[in-house]
């Protein structure tokens, strides 16, 4: 049986909400202390040398690169596939930035980010109306997947077609997980038995009628290389349904920074068009920085997460778009939960403006 490292490092991050509302409120102060809400580190000079008065044709001296830290959601694997493949591809590079991606583990994207120590960072649409909500002005100005990864795995052949089936059984998830607390009340699973999720997957492989929380890209591979048989549920499918793995950033980088923000997304979009059709090559970059996760791994995960990022609103506005009603549906769950005491703005929580732009340019 893997260990339980290896368990944790082929997942994703699952359900920090909790701990993310624990950082969120943290850094409220910090925020307005008067540190730098993500300034670019540094600004390209326009300016060329003159010309010598001899013979020599004038050139250009090289453009200085932007500095630019980005931070993941957790180890690096193919959920961020398009972001490591615009590094990989000097995407970032042709924008004119100096990109650093940083593993999102053991620290918090949106504090990195509110404080200035990070650009941009990966995170969800629930957390970034919890982050307003807390006076912290982050803005997605990405949504890498149209639909959440995040699902419930079951045992092959157990009689489980909806989530009124997890009544009676065994639930290994994160407590507190806003998605959980959805389902419990739309399905009414007050008789579903809730265990903690310790990010191992022993104690779902020995009890054949349990159901464990997951990524639809990454623990059904997991348990298949353990010799378990297993189907899924998208959480997204049974009516709480966020953008997941979107790239922020915040309210004072895209009014003194619009043109580092372009080129960023211009770049990441890029990277993940790359990767649709390329990840064989783009994936053991990844594997460079998580080596205890096999590449058969990688090529699972790229494959399983292609419907999710491609497809929905992207199939037709590209990929990254978002929209209104969904945003909307979100913050109006989370109100309903009592996870947010008041309604947040998503007109300001969001904006396609990149996306569209980033798009244009790429037809």
């Amino acid at each position: 049986m893997q260990t339980q490292t290896n368990v944790k490092r082929r997942m994703g991050k699952r359900s920090m909400t909790v701990m993310a509302l624990t950082f969120l409120m943290a850094i409220v102060s910090a925020c307005s202390s008067g540190g730098n809400n993500g300034g670019a580190a540094t600004d390209a000079p326009s300016a060329s040398p003159s010309a010598e008065a001899t013979d020599a044709p004038a050139t250009e001296a090289p453009k200085e690169l932007t500095k630019i830290t980005q931070v993941t959601n957790w180890y690096a694997q193919s959920e961020h596939g398009g972001n490591y493949a615009a590094l990989v591809k000097d995407f970032y590079k042709e924008a004119g930035l100096d990109m650093t991606i940083m593993p999102g583990v053991n620290v918090s994207g949106t504090q990195l980010v509110a404080t200035g120590k990070a650009q941009f960072a990966m995170s969800s649409s629930d957390n970034v109306l919890l982050a307003r909500e807390n006076g912290i002005p982050l803005v997605a100005i990405l949504g890498t997947f149209q639909k959440s990864p995040q699902s419930l795995t079951f045992h092959k052949g157990q009689d489980i077609k909806g989530m009124e089936d997890l009544n009676g059984r065994d639930v290994y998830v994160s407590s507190g997980s806003p998605y959980w607390e959805y389902l419990k009340k739309a399905y009414d699973l007050s008789d579903a038995r809730e265990l903690k999720y310790n990010y191992e997957l022993g104690s779902f492989m020995a009890n054949e009628t349990s159901v464990v929380q997951s990524y639809i890209t990454s623990e059904p591979y997991t348990l298949t290389q353990e010799g378990f048989e297993t189907e899924s549920m998208l959480i997204g499918d049974f009516g709480f349904d966020p953008y997941a793995n979107i790239m922020v950033t915040t309210e004072e980088m895209i009014k003194e920074h619009p043109d580092v923000v372009q080129a960023f997304v211009d770049a990441t979009i890029k990277g993940w068009m790359y990767y649709k059709d390329n990840y064989e090559e783009i994936n053991p970059a990844i594997q460079k920085e998580n080596p205890e996760v096999p590449l058969d791994a990688f090529a699972y995960s790229a494959k399983a997460l292609q419907p999710l990022v491609y497809e929905g609103d992207a199939a037709e506005h590209g990929v990254g778009y978002m929209t209104t009603e969904r945003w909307q549906e979100m913050n109006d769950a989370l109100v309903d939960l009592g996870v947010m005491k008041e309604t947040q703005d998503v007109a300001v929580a969001f904006t396609n403006q990149f996306v569209e732009a980033a798009v244009a340019k790429l037809k």
